[in-house]
C-alpha cells in the first residue's frame, strides 16, 4: 500500500475486547496511523493499550442518557448515527462490521473494504429466536421491535451496497454474506493468539466448558448432558444472565467456577480432557485456543467449527444442539480418546495465529489499493 494513503477504521462499539476487538487491535498493528470511528467508546482504560491508546471519534448516542450501560436501547438509532461519521477526508476505509459499522458513508473516490463477523442476526437468521427469548413475539412492544428490526433489515441490505469489498470471518459467514447481502467474500480467519498457549499432553479426568452465560451458547444443555453421565465430571467456567438457572439444572459432577481470569482458564484449557462446545457460531475462538493447548473439541458441527475442529483428528463433531447428541459425542469422544495427538491438534490451531491474520489480511488490502491510484490518476 501507499505509504501517503490516509485510512479510517470504523467499528461498532468500543465496550470490552473480544473477538471483534480483535480484529480491530491487529488491524492498528498493521496501520498505526490510522484513525478510528465507533458509535460509542466506553471502553475501559486498562483495555485501551489493544486500541494504540487511540480515541475514537464517536457519534451523538455516546452522549444520549444511560448509554453506557445501555448503549443497545439505542438501536433504532444506529444506522442514523454511523452515517453521521465522517470519513470523507481518507482514502481506505476498513470496517470492522457486525452491525452497522459497513453503513459508514463513503464517496466514489474512496474504498471501503467491510472485514463482516457477520450479518446483523438478530434481524436475520436469530430474528424469530431474538423474539421469542425477548419475549416480544406479541404486544404492543413486540409490534414495536418488529418494526423497528424490518426497517434495519432494508437499511442493513441497502448498505452492503456501500462496500467495495468483504472480507468473511469464515466460509459460514461467506454463505450468510452471500445469502442476505447477495455479495461475493474473501474469507480471512480471524487473528486467534495462539503462541499464548502451550501444549500439555498430561490431561486430567475432566471436560471443560467456557462460555458467557446466555442462551445461543447452550451452556445448559451441556450440563443436562452431563447430569445424566454421573460418572464423567465437567467443569464450567464463565458468567452471565443465565448462570443462576443453568445453575438449578446440574447435579453434583458439575463445577461451576464462575468468571476467571486468563492464567485460571489457560490451566482448565491445557488440563481438559476434551473442550466442549454447544453453540452455532460464526468462528469460534476458544475451540482454536483449546487446539493450541493440544487439546481435542467436542463442538456442534455447524457453524466456523466445522472449519476449525477436523472430525476424528483434532476432535468431535456432533450434528444436532441436542442432549441425545451430544451424549452420542461424548461417548464416541471416549473411544477415540486415545488416538488423538496433542501436536497434530496444536499445528491445526497454528493455521489460525495472528501472523498469518496479518499477512492475509494485508496483501489483500494491497492488492485493492491499487484502485485509489487509479481513481487519483483519472482526477489529475
Amino acid at each position: 500500500m501507499p505509504d501517503n494513503l490516509k485510512i479510517a477504521i470504523v467499528h461498532e462499539w468500543f465496550i470490552d475486547f473480544a473477538g471483534s476487538e480483535r480484529v480491530v487491535e491487529q488491524l492498528l498493528n498493521l496501520y498505526p496511523e490510522a484513525d478510528l470511528f465507533a458509535v460509542v467508546d466506553f471502553m475501559p482504560e486498562h483495555l485501551r493499550k489493544h486500541m494504540l491508546h487511540k480515541q475514537p471519534t464517536t457519534t451523538f448516542i455516546q452522549k444520549l442518557p444511560f448509554a453506557r450501560k445501555h448503549y443497545r436501547n439505542y438501536l433504532a438509532l444506529m444506522p442514523l448515527a454511523i452515517e453521521q461519521l465522517d470519513v470523507s477526508g481518507y482514502d481506505v476505509v476498513i470496517s470492522s462490521s457486525h452491525a452497522m459499522a459497513k453503513g459508514v458513508l463513503t464517496h466514489a473516490n474512496q474504498l471501503h473494504i467491510c472485514y463482516c463477523h457477520s450479518p446483523i442476526r438478530y434481524a436475520w437468521d436469530l430474528y424469530h429466536q431474538y423474539l421469542r427469548e425477548s419475549g416480544l413475539n406479541s404486544g404492543l412492544k413486540g409490534f414495536v421491535a418488529k418494526m423497528m428490526l424490518h426497517y434495519i433489515r432494508i437499511w442493513d441490505y441497502t448498505t452492503a451496497n456501500r462496500v467495495d469489498y468483504f472480507i468473511a470471518n469464515s466460509a459460514y459467514i461467506g454463505r450468510r454474506i452471500q445469502k442476505v447481502y447477495n455479495r461475493d467474500a474473501t474469507v480471512i480467519y480471524p487473528p486467534v493468539d495462539v503462541e499464548s498457549f502451550e501444549v500439555c499432553a498430561d490431561k486430567e479426568d475432566f471436560y471443560l466448558t467456557a462460555s458467557r452465560m446466555v442462551p445461543y451458547k447452550k451452556v445448559d444443555m451441556i450440563v443436562e448432558a452431563f447430569v445424566l453421565q454421573p460418572d464423567k465430571k465437567l467443569i464450567v467456567i464463565g458468567d452471565g444472565p443465565d448462570l443462576k438457572k443453568i445453575k438449578a439444572k446440574a447435579s453434583v459432577n458439575v463445577t461451576f467456577l464462575g468468571y476467571q481470569p486468563f492464567p485460571v482458564l489457560k490451566e482448565h484449557l491445557q488440563k481438559a480432557k476434551a473442550f466442549i462446545f454447544a453453540a452455532e457460531e460464526d468462528f469460534g475462538i476458544l475451540p482454536v485456543e483449546a487446539q493450541a493447548c493440544g487439546t481435542p473439541i467436542i463442538a456442534f458441527g455447524k457453524g466456523g467449527a466445522c472449519e476449525t475442529v477436523v472430525d476424528g483428528k483434532t476432535g468431535v463433531l456432533y450434528q444436532q444442539q441436542t442432549v441425545a447428541s451430544l451424549t452420542q459425542a461424548i461417548q464416541r469422544f471416549e473411544t477415540l480418546a486415545a488416538t488423538f495427538d496433542p501436536i497434530l491438534i496444536r499445528a491445526n490451531a497454528e493455521q489460525f495465529n495472528i501472523q498469518n491474520f496479518k499477512e492475509n489480511l494485508s496483501a489483500f488490502v494491497d492488492s485493492k489499493t491499487s484502485q485509489i491510484v487509479s481513481y487519483n490518476m483519472a482526477d489529475i
